[in-house]
C-alpha cells in the first residue's frame, strides 16, 4: 500500500530521519522529518500552469504549530488553532527566504509549502527541522528547485559554538543564530547576539554552514530514491525584444538613475517605461505581452545600475560604496509620550515612541513549550504614504512583523534586567518616509526613544543595511542601501549593534549564495557605518535620562511573605481592589511575594505601600510612625499608626509634662508622631508621643527629656 523511502543520518549527536511515501501522498512532495521526538510534516504543491498574465512567482510558505504536538489544548474560547501567531509567521519567513532564490527563473506557477509541527519533545526546536523538511519535500517534488538547502541553529556557550542547541541550552547562550544555504554558499542568516565581535559572528555562520552539510547529503540520498521527474520550464528567448527596449530606453534610464532625489527619479523612470510601452505594446489588452515588456524593462534597469556601480563605484544618489546618507536625530518631540524620537537618514524616516507600562501590560504569549510573559514589545508600522502611495490599512503583514522582530532582536540584549527596571516596555515605530532600510531606522529610533524615556540601556544601538552587486568574480559591497539598490541588487544584509559588538544580523541573498570573503568585507564595512551612525545619534542624546518623564508611571518594588499574599489580595480580591480604588495606584503581586506598585503620583504609591505593609508586615518596636488620633478617652488616646493597626498612647505618654486632660493635648483627627514602645502581657500595642518631637518626627534625646521634666 505504501512505497516508503527513509534516510537516517547522525546530526549534532542525534539521529535525523527523513521519510516519504506514507503520509500526504497526493502532494507533489511530502516529507516527514524526525529529530529526537520532534516530528514535522512538510508538503509542497505547485500548480501545473501559471495564471494568465502572471508577472511574479507566487510562492507561499505556511509554518503551523499544533497544540497537540506538545500535549496541550489551545487557549481561548474556541479551543482550536486560529490565525498564525507571530512566532509561526516569523518561522514561515525564515523558511521562505532561503528557498525563494533557488527556483528556476521563469517558473511562475502558484506554489504552496505547508509545514506542520506534529510532535514537539520540548528539547529539539522544530523551526530548523521544518526548514530541513521543506527543503527535502521541494527536492523530491519535481518542481524546478535548484536545491537542496540545509539549515542549522548555532549557539555560543562558554566561548564555544554549539550546533542545534537544545531548548535548555538556549537559556545560557550569548548567541542565537540561524543559517541556511547550499553545499558551498550561504543564503540566509538570522541572529540575536550579546554584543559579539564581527569575527565571532562570521565564525558562527561558517560553523553553521559546515554543520548542515550532512543534512544536504541526506536529502540528496532521499531524492535518489524517491524524487519525481523534474518539470521542464521553457524560458522563451526575448533577446531581440530586449535589444529594442535597450535601444529605446537605455539613454533615458541612464539619465534617470543620475537623479539623486527619489520622487524625481521615479517619475523619470516611469516616463521611460511609458515610452517603451507606447512603442512596443500595440494592444493594451494583451497582458502577457505587457508582463514580458515589464520584466525586460526591469532587467535593463538592473543592467544599468549594476554596471555603473561595478565600473565606476558611483551609486544612484552619487555616493561612494561606503558613505552613509545624512542623518538627523531628535528626541522628546511628543510632549505626552514617555519617550519619543524622530530618526531621519536620507529619505528614510522613523517616528518612534516608547511607552512604559506595568505588570498589567505584560503580554502573555502561547508557545508549544507553554505560556510566557513578554515585557518588551516592539511594533513596526509601514503606512503606504511613506512611499508616496495609496494602500490598504489593516492588521500588520508578514513584512511588518518580520521588520519589528529584527529591531526587537537588535535592542533586546541591551535592555536592563527586568528585576532592575521592572517596567513593561512598548515601542512603536511609525515609518513616515522610506527609501531603504526602514528596519534599521527603527533600531536607531528605538534606542533614542528608550533613552529619552529614561530606560537605562547598557549602550546605544544602531543598525545599517548593506547591499551587494556581484557579476562573476567582480563584486561591490554597498553601505546604507537605497530602495532601488535593494530591488536591483543581490543582497540585503542588515547589521545592528553597539560600539562594542553586534546584537543582530539578518541576511537575505537573491543569487545562489555568497562566500565567506564577501561576508567578511560586508561585516567590516558595516562596522564602520554603524560607528558613524552612533556618533550622529549621540548629537541628540548619549545615555538614558536620569529621571523618567512626568507622565510615566513610577514603580516601587517590595517583598512580602508568601503566606501574607492571600491577606493582601483578600477574599475574591476585595482588599486589593479597595487599595487600588482608594489610592489610585496599580498593584501587581507575583507568586514569590514580589509586589510592584505603580503610579505617576508618588503620594499614591506611598499610600498603597503603607497599606500593603500594614497588612503584610509587623510594626517594629523602637520605630517612630506617623499616625492619626481615632479616639480620645480619659486614660489616653487610640492612634491609627500602621495601616489598619491601632495602639494606645496612655495619658502619661502624651507629653513630657504631666497632662491633666487628654483633650488638652490632642483631639480626634490630629496627625501625630508615635514611637512603638512594645506590647503588654495581652499583646496590646503601647505607644508614646512624649519621646518624639511632634514637629520633626524625630526622637527627643534623653537629656532634653530630663530637662523638660525638671522644668
Amino acid at each position: 500500500m505504501f512505497d516508503i523511502h527513509r534516510v537516517e543520518v547522525d546530526w549534532g549527536g542525534r539521529p535525523l530521519i527523513l521519510e516519504t511515501g506514507k503520509v500526504a501522498r497526493q502532494a507533489d512532495g511530502a516529507v516527514m522529518a524526525t529529530y529526537g521526538e520532534t516530528k514535522v510534516l512538510a508538503t509542497i504543491v505547485a500548480a501545473k500552469e501559471p495564471k494568465p498574465g502572471q508577472d511574479f512567482f507566487p510562492l507561499t510558505v505556511n509554518y503551523q504549530e499544533k497544540a497537540y504536538a506538545a500535549g496541550r489544548i489551545p487557549g481561548g474560547y474556541f479551543k482550536r488553532e486560529g490565525r498564525p501567531s507571530e512566532h509561526e509567521t516569523l518561522t514561515s519567513r525564515l523558511i521562505d527566504r532561503p528557498i525563494r532564490p533557488l527556483f528556476v527563473d521563469g517558473f511562475k506557477c502558484d506554489t504552496q509549502v505547508i509545514i506542520t509541527v506534529l510532535s514537539h519533545d520540548l528539547e529539539n526546536q522544530p523551526d530548523i527541522l521544518a526548514m530541513v523538511a521543506a527543503s527535502a519535500a521541494l527536492t523530491i517534488s519535481g518542481v524546478p528547485f535548484m536545491g537542496p538547502i540545509g539549515g542549522a541553529r548555532v549557539a555560543y556557550i562558554n566561548e564555544e559554538y554549539v550546533l542545534n542547541p537544545t531548548v535548555d541550552q538556549m537559556e545560557e547562550t550569548a548567541l542565537d543564530l540561524i543559517v541556511a544555504g547550499t553545499s558551498d554558499a550561504v543564503l540566509m542568516v538570522e541572529s540575536e547576539a550579546q554584543e559579539l565581535s564581527e569575527e565571532v559572528m562570521l565564525g558562527a555562520v561558517m560553523f553553521g554552514q559546515q554543520g548542515f552539510q550532512p543534512v544536504i547529503d541526506a536529502i540528496i540520498k532521499l531524492a535518489e530514491k524517491a524524487a519525481k521527474e523534474p518539470r521542464e520550464v521553457v524560458v522563451p528567448d526575448h533577446s531581440d525584444l530586449f535589444a529594442k527596449i535597450k535601444e529605446i530606453a537605455a539613454d533615458d534610464l541612464g539619465a534617470a538613475y543620475s537623479i539623486t532625489q527619489k520622487t524625481e527619479r521615479k517619475n523619470a523612470i516611469d516616463a521611460a517605461k511609458a515610452k517603451v510601452v507606447a512603442a512596443l505594446i500595440t494592444d493594451a489588452e494583451d497582458a502577457p505581452e505587457a508582463v514580458v515588456v515589464g520584466d525586460l524593462f526591469k532587467k535593463l534597469e538592473a543592467e544599468i545600475v549594476r554596471g555603473r556601480i561595478l565600473d565606476t563605484g558611483s551609486r544612484i544618489d552619487g555616493r561612494d560604496l561606503s558613505t552613509v546618507r545624512p542623518i538627523m536625530s531628535e528626541v522628546g518631540i511628543l510632549p505626552r509620550a514617555h519617550g519619543s524620537s524622530l530618526f531621519t537618514r536620507g529619505e528614510t524616516q522613523g517616528l518612534v515612541v516608547a511607552t512604559l507600562g506595568t505588570g498589567e501590560d505584560e503580554q502573555f504569549v502561547d508557545y508549544l513549550e507553554g505560556t510566557k510573559k513578554a515585557t518588551f514589545l516592539l511594533h513596526y508600522n509601514f503606512p503606504p504614504y511613506s512611499v508616496g502611495e495609496t494602500g490598504r490599512i489593516g492588521s500588520p503583514g508578514r513584512r511588518e512583523i518580520g521588520h519589528g522582530k529584527l529591531a526587537w532582536r537588535a535592542v533586546n540584549p541591551m535592555l536592563p534586567a527586568h528585576h532592575d527596571f521592572p517596567y513593561t516596555l512598548r515601542v512603536v515605530s511609525e515609518i513616515t518616509e522610506s527609501n531603504g532600510s526602514s528596519s534599521m531606522a527603527t533600531v536607531c529610533g528605538t534606542s533614542l526613544s528608550l533613552m529619552d524615556a529614561g530606560v537605562p540601556l547598557k549602550a546605544p544601538v544602531a543598525g545599517i543595511a548593506m547591499g551587494l552587486i556581484k557579476e562573476g568574480d567582480r563584486f561591490a559591497v554597498l553601505s546604507d542601501i537605497l530602495g532601488d539598490e535593494d530591488h536591483l541588487g543581490d543582497m540585503d544584509f542588515k547589521v545592528a549593534g553597539s560600539e562594542n559588538g553586534v546584537t543582530a544580523l539578518q541576511m537575505d541573498i537573491k543569487i545562489d549564495g555568497i562566500t565567506e570573503e564577501i561576508m567578511k568585507v560586508a561585516l567590516e564595512q558595516a562596522k564602520g557605518g554603524r560607528i558613524h551612525i552612533l556618533g550622529e545619534m549621540s548629537k541628540a542624546i548619549t545615555e538614558a535620562r536620569a529621571e523618567l518623564g512626568e507622565h510615566a508611571p513610577r514603580i516601587e518594588v517590595i517583598k512580602i511573605p508568601v503566606d501574607k499574599i492571600r491577606e493582601v489580595i483578600g477574599s475574591g480580591g476585595k482588599v486589593i481592589r479597595e487599595i487600588v480604588e482608594k489610592t489610585g495606584a496599580k498593584i501587581n503581586i507575583e507568586d514569590d511575594g514580589t509586589v510592584k506598585v505603580a503610579s505617576a503620583d508618588g503620594k499614591a504609591i506611598k499610600a498603597a505601600l503603607n497599606w500593603i505593609n500594614s497588612i503584610a508586615a509587623e510594626p517594629e518596636v523602637g520605630v517612630i510612625y506617623e499616625g492619626t488620633v481615632v479616639k480620645c478617652v480619659d486614660f489616653g488616646a487610640f492612634v491609627n499608626f500602621f495601616g489598619a493597626r491601632d495602639g494606645l498612647v496612655h495619658i502619661s505618654q502624651l507629653a513630657p509634662k504631666k497632662v491633666a486632660k487628654v483633650t488638652d493635648v490632642i483631639k480626634e483627627g490630629d496627625k501625630v508622631w508615635v514611637k512603638l514602645m512594645g506590647f503588654d502581657e495581652r499583646g496590646k500595642v503601647r505607644l508614646s508621643m512624649k519621646v518624639v518631637d511632634q514637629e520633626t518626627g524625630k526622637e527627643i534625646a534623653k537629656d532634653e527629656e530630663k530637662a523638660e521634666k525638671s522644668e
